[in-house]
């Protein structure tokens, strides 16, 4: 009976998901450098916890910024402590990218970092593959030079800036 029925199945199922992988940019490649990044001001809010709970923190500190009048930046985290240490938890620092001269809204903590030598990873992706997609890139290009992933981390996403869209992401690991 199912002889009869896979390209039914094919159509129906496997293509829809396979359409929605590439809208997001599942099959988009990574771009690994080394370089420079930063300065970077921003607001955040501390996190620890499941890792698969950081938006909820990460839109609190939108809200803030939303009350406040505060235009936010892309959105930004430095990870702190490695989720496969530490079976999916995460300790971290949630927040925006500040204006410089922009007023610090109130609940928010100032965090800043230097220009400083790093390892790029970047993809073009939506906000729910693309760390993942990040992440595996840089830990597969340092492990061939015989190096780790090393925590923190900085984590960047731009939006598309349209619903649906796929934004820029991007993660530093210090060198």
């Amino acid at each position: 009976m199912f002889k009869k029925q896979w390209p039914a199945f094919v159509l129906a199922f496997i293509v829809p998901l396979l359409a929605v992988f590439w809208w997001w940019g599942g099959f988009n490649a990574v771009s690994v450098t080394e370089t420079e990044a930063g300065p970077y001001r921003y607001a955040y809010l501390d996190y620890a916890g499941p890792i698969s709970n950081m938006r909820k923190t990460q839109r609190k500190a939108l809200d803030e910024f939303n009350a406040a009048r505060v235009e936010a930046g892309d959105t930004f985290s430095v990870i702190l402590t490695d989720p496969r240490a530490t079976n999916g938890k995460v300790s971290a620092q949630l927040g925006y990218i500040l204006a410089d001269g922009a007023p610090l809204p109130a609940g928010l903590k100032e965090g800043r970092i230097e220009r400083r030598p790093v390892y790029r990873a970047q993809v073009q992706a939506a906000v729910l593959l693309a760390p993942s997609k990040a992440y595996q890139a840089l830990s597969d290009t340092l492990e061939a030079r015989g190096q780790a992933l090393a925590m923190p981390t900085v984590e960047l996403y731009r939006p598309a800036g349209e619903a649906g869209g796929v934004g820029t992401f991007t993660l530093e690991m210090n060198r």
